[in-house]
């Protein structure tokens, strides 16, 4: 009785053993998609289980963005000064000298560049939290 159950589970272990060194070594793409599939499952199951657990109150970060702030405020300070209107007058002469040679790729890619030297801010402010980064 314990030798065919013996025999049973060494076959079993044997199979499990082989299944596993062929989706190691060569996954077919079915296998591929199921390790991904769990992957996704476990990043999502990890990132929502602070939210669900009641006692997580105690655990907000709070810090101090007071320099990074003062930065962000001093780089777009000068992208909206001087050197902002630097910028955008090279990028439009750049973008006409380069349509005028054909290149509309070039002139569209500087329009871009010119434009979002002028309204780097108002991105900043609809995109982040801008509250401590005012003009």
């Amino acid at each position: 009785m314990f030798t065919s159950y013996n025999s049973k589970m060494k076959t079993a272990y044997k199979k499990v053993g082989q299944y596993l060194g062929a989706a190691v070594h060569a996954p077919s793409s079915r296998q591929i998609q199921i390790a991904l599939f769990v992957f996704g499952v476990c990043l999502l199951s990890a990132g929502l289980a602070d939210q669900a657990i009641a006692q997580s109150g105690g655990l907000t970060t709070r810090y101090n963005d007071r320099r990074l702030a003062n930065s962000i405020n001093a780089i777009l300070t000068y992208l909206e000064g001087s050197f902002g209107a630097l910028v955008m007058v090279c990028a439009g002469v750049g973008a006409i000298l380069s349509s005028a040679f054909g290149q509309y790729r070039a002139a569209l890619g500087l329009m871009i560049v010119a434009l979002g030297a002028f309204i780097l801010r108002s991105f900043v402010g609809t995109f982040f939290n801008d509250r401590n980064v005012q003009a």
